[in-house]
């Protein structure tokens, strides 16, 4: 989270869990999981996530420190208490491989507003700024995890829409940066459906693609609608959307006198490239496909259950 930001979860989130064999399929769906999992989350729900530096007068509760690996991973419950009245209030989060996160109890926090003015919530034309675009890349050369988780929730979405059948993707930023994930987890082969970048300020081709690749909105998370368009969409994080829609300028090609901005020279250090393709963050795709009724379809649940098990196999 970026800091004095925060967000709501609205389906259940943390401990106590409860095994799949246990509950059955018709609890853990009223759970928000439509497919065999290990276990169903039943915790509470619309927890508040925020930048662990955001918090305050919390102290962690030590016996409920446990982690895997150089941190802890809140398998215990709440770890964080409030230093006045020493409830639990909070879990943090930080153990390996975890982004570093603060979710707070609904039950034990109160709203109550700062006093300061509150900023104009950003519009769908805020999209199209360069400050809202997100890079695919790091400065040391690896892939965005923001971008893996995107791509990842995304490409849960674009499989139960299309059913398990091939796409074709729009030639440009969207093959070339997902034509890689899209070929891991999409057959190949005839009559495939069609996806198209849609949103604010993009002129849809002609003929229109049956899938559209739409933006979340950065606040309300409400996926942007194509006025006009019957067909599929698949939201994709703002961010990572606005870099597909607006990748800038990056031509090799030498120019003379000022430099446009954007205009890379060979006497410049070339961008960074990361060593492998992008590869969705297979927990995202995963959490995400069992969230999504249709998961519940036979072809669906054939898909998920050979994915569950490719993915097993290369774990081990």
């Amino acid at each position: 989270m970026e800091p004095a930001t925060y967000a709501v979860e609205p389906q259940p989130v943390g401990p106590p869990w409860r095994l799949w064999k246990e509950v059955g399929a018709e609890e853990a769906a009223r759970q928000g999981v439509f497919a065999p999992v290990y276990s169903v989350s039943f915790g509470a729900r619309n927890k508040i996530v925020i930048a662990p530096g955001d918090s305050r007068s919390m102290t962690l509760i030590l016996d409920k420190c446990e982690g895997y690996c150089r941190g802890v991973d809140g398998r215990a419950g709440p770890n964080l208490a409030c230093e006045g009245c020493e409830r639990a209030v909070a879990t943090r989060l930080d153990d390996c491989g975890s982004w570093q996160t603060v979710w707070l109890e609904p039950d034990a926090v109160v709203r109550r507003p700062s006093g300061l003015p509150a900023g104009a919530p950003p519009d769908w034309v805020d999209l199209g700024r360069v400050e809202h675009r997100v890079p695919p890349v790091e400065l040391d050369g690896s892939w965005n995890r923001r971008w893996e988780a995107a791509i990842g929730v995304a490409l849960a979405h674009l499989v139960a829409v299309t059913d398990d059948r091939p796409v074709n993707l729009p030639e440009g930023p969207v093959a070339e940066l997902l034509g890689h994930a899209v070929g891991r987890y999409l057959p190949a082969g005839p009559d495939a459906r069609t996806v198209g970048l849609a949103g604010p300020g993009i002129r849809l081709p002609r003929p229109r693609p049956d899938i559209l690749l739409v933006p979340r909105h950065p606040l309300t998370g409400a996926s942007w609608h194509q006025p006009g368009h019957e067909g599929a969409v698949v939201p994709l994080d703002s961010g990572v959307w606005a870099y597909l829609a607006h990748p800038g300028e990056t031509s090799p090609t030498p120019a003379t006198g000022g430099l446009p901005e954007g205009v890379l020279r060979d006497d410049y250090p070339l961008p960074l490239r990361p060593w492998r393709p992008l590869t969705p963050h297979h927990q995202a795709f995963e959490a995400t496909l069992v969230r999504l009724p249709a998961v519940r379809d036979l072809r669906l649940r054939r898909y998920r259950d050979a994915y569950s098990q490719a993915a097993g196999e290369e774990s081990s």
